[in-house]
């Protein structure tokens, strides 16, 4: 009887790429989260988790008080160049958004618009 090499009952089970840990993203779909990991794995300037990363980023910065908001403006922030700047973050954001399909884009686009909301408020 002829028996099976001894990789290949392995191959089923091991042979599926990982992505490494899904982001996530309140307000997305799955598949634009999908989409997302996609694209971030297909851009140079992307790394997996960037975009998560920048909505977060982009979140807590505008939930601060405004006084911390005016100090950044007038004197700038140094920690911005060890854990990354919140407007490089929602540059990249416009980049991403554009870079998407338009019906994911939307999705994304709706999540970013009530963090500038805050932002935008008097």
């Amino acid at each position: 009887m002829p028996r099976r090499r001894p990789g290949r009952g392995r191959v089923a089970t091991d042979g599926h790429r990982t992505t490494g840990a899904r982001p996530v993203i309140d307000g997305l779909s799955s598949r634009a989260l999908s989409e997302i990991i996609e694209l971030e794995h297909s851009r140079n300037y992307l790394r997996p988790g960037d975009v998560s990363a920048a909505v977060a980023l982009w979140k807590d910065y505008v939930q601060q008080p405004e006084h911390a908001l005016w100090h950044d403006y007038e004197w700038g922030n140094v920690h911005w160049y060890c854990c990354g700047g919140p407007l490089e973050a929602r540059a990249l954001l416009d980049t991403v958004m554009q870079a998407l399909s338009p019906r994911s884009a939307r999705e994304l686009r709706k999540t970013v618009s009530r963090s500038d909301a805050v932002w935008d408020r008097p």
